[in-house]
Order: C-alpha cells, then sequence, then structure tokens
C-alpha cells in the first residue's frame, strides 16, 4: 500500500532525498506518486511533522 502525504505537511523536504525510487514532488505540500511508491517507509521515518501514512 503507497504512502500518502496528508495537509500537516509544512514542505521542509525532509522526506524527498530519502525516498530511493524519486516518487516525491515538490509543492506546498509534498505529494507521492502512488504509482511508484514502494512502500518502504523511509519518508514516514524522516518526516518532522508527522505528515505520512500508509494509503
Amino acid at each position: 500500500m503507497p504512502h500518502v502525504i496528508s495537509d500537516k505537511c509544512v514542505a521542509c523536504g525532509a522526506c524527498k532525498p530519502e525516498c530511493p525510487v524519486d516518487c516525491i514532488s515538490e509543492g506546498d505540500i509534498y505529494k507521492i506518486d502512488p504509482s511508484a511508491c514502494i512502500d518502504c517507509g523511509a519518508c514516514a521515518a524522516v518526516c518532522p511533522s508527522d505528515a505520512i501514512s500508509q494509503e
């Protein structure tokens, strides 16, 4: 099940470099491409605002 980023995202950028498949895109709230997410959880582990969870 892919991970998603909620509206708690503060766009700090901590998650993007952790993604091994580069499926996170930048914006006011970052987005995860669900078709590319491999559900590794690396992004969720570094999110300071606890905005990333499984869909």
